[in-house]
């Protein structure tokens, strides 16, 4: 069900800034994209073999901004993980315990995709993401 690993994303105060050493190591850096209704902006580093997010606050309701504030120098957030039918995963997550933040239905994420997240309580204190591929 759970497939490759998508992403680790680290929520920092500037996105664009904290991607830098990565391209000074020759990584391939996106563009800065806002995702409003996310109340993030969010910098892809693309790796060989994964992708790092790096997140940041667009705006004080944003739904990362207390977590940047504890972590002031940038901290890992989530980890994303991709699946083939997010619903049918939704489904096996939920029945084995997981339980599914916000109002359980995927939204559109920084890849166009549908996304869902998942209690940290339940994944050992990490934030996971699935994705649909």
């Amino acid at each position: 069900m759970i497939g490759r690993l998508n992403h680790v994303a680290i929520a920092v105060p500037n996105a664009l800034k904290a991607a830098e050493i990565y391209r000074a190591c020759g990584a391939d850096i996106s563009e800065a994209v806002p995702l409003p209704e996310h109340g993030v902006v969010t910098v892809f580093v693309n790796l060989p073999n994964t992708k790092i997010e790096f997140i940041e606050p667009l705006g004080e309701a944003s739904p990362i901004a207390k977590f940047v504030e504890k972590n002031a120098d940038g901290g890992i957030h989530h980890v994303c993980y991709e699946v083939e039918d997010i619903l049918a995963a939704r489904e096996q997550l939920k029945a084995a315990g997981a339980r599914v933040l916000g109002d359980g239905e995927p939204k559109i994420g920084a890849h166009g995709k549908p996304v869902l997240f998942f209690h940290p309580k339940d994944f050992s204190g990490a934030l996971v993401e699935i994705e649909q591929v």
